[in-house]
């Protein structure tokens, strides 16, 4: 197996929430795309993206059929991508308090993490 280039983690309960709720195929489809990010040395942005206008946060993208989803992580120390809330999405743009929800997370990680 080749050397993982980063690592996935999961910050507190909430990305585990979001993933229990969904159906298997859309599980399976969760774990492929995180094998993906932990594989490659440079991810395509079709499953890793960069949410302009944040602080670093960036959105996990998996599609399942006609289902869009997107789950927001960060980078800590450049080589671990720290999973938070995940949501099915269902308009073009990203929802506000979803957006909102992971800047919260992700400031609350740094600090407990101080």
């Amino acid at each position: 197996m080749p050397e993982k280039k980063r690592s996935v983690v999961v910050y507190k309960k909430y990305f585990d929430e979001f993933f229990i709720r969904q159906r298997p195929k859309v599980r399976d489809k969760i774990i492929w795309t995180f094998g993906l990010i932990e594989q490659l040395a440079v991810v395509p942005e079709t499953y890793l993206k960069h949410l302009e206008g944040t602080s670093g946060l960036y959105e996990i993208r998996v599609h399942q059929g006609s289902d869009i989803f997107r789950i927001f992580c960060f980078f800590d120390e450049g080589k671990i991508v720290v999973l938070m809330n995940g949501f099915q999405k269902k308009t073009p743009k990203t929802p506000k308090v979803e957006l909102q929800l992971a800047e919260k997370l992700k400031a609350a990680y740094y600090e407990e993490k101080s």
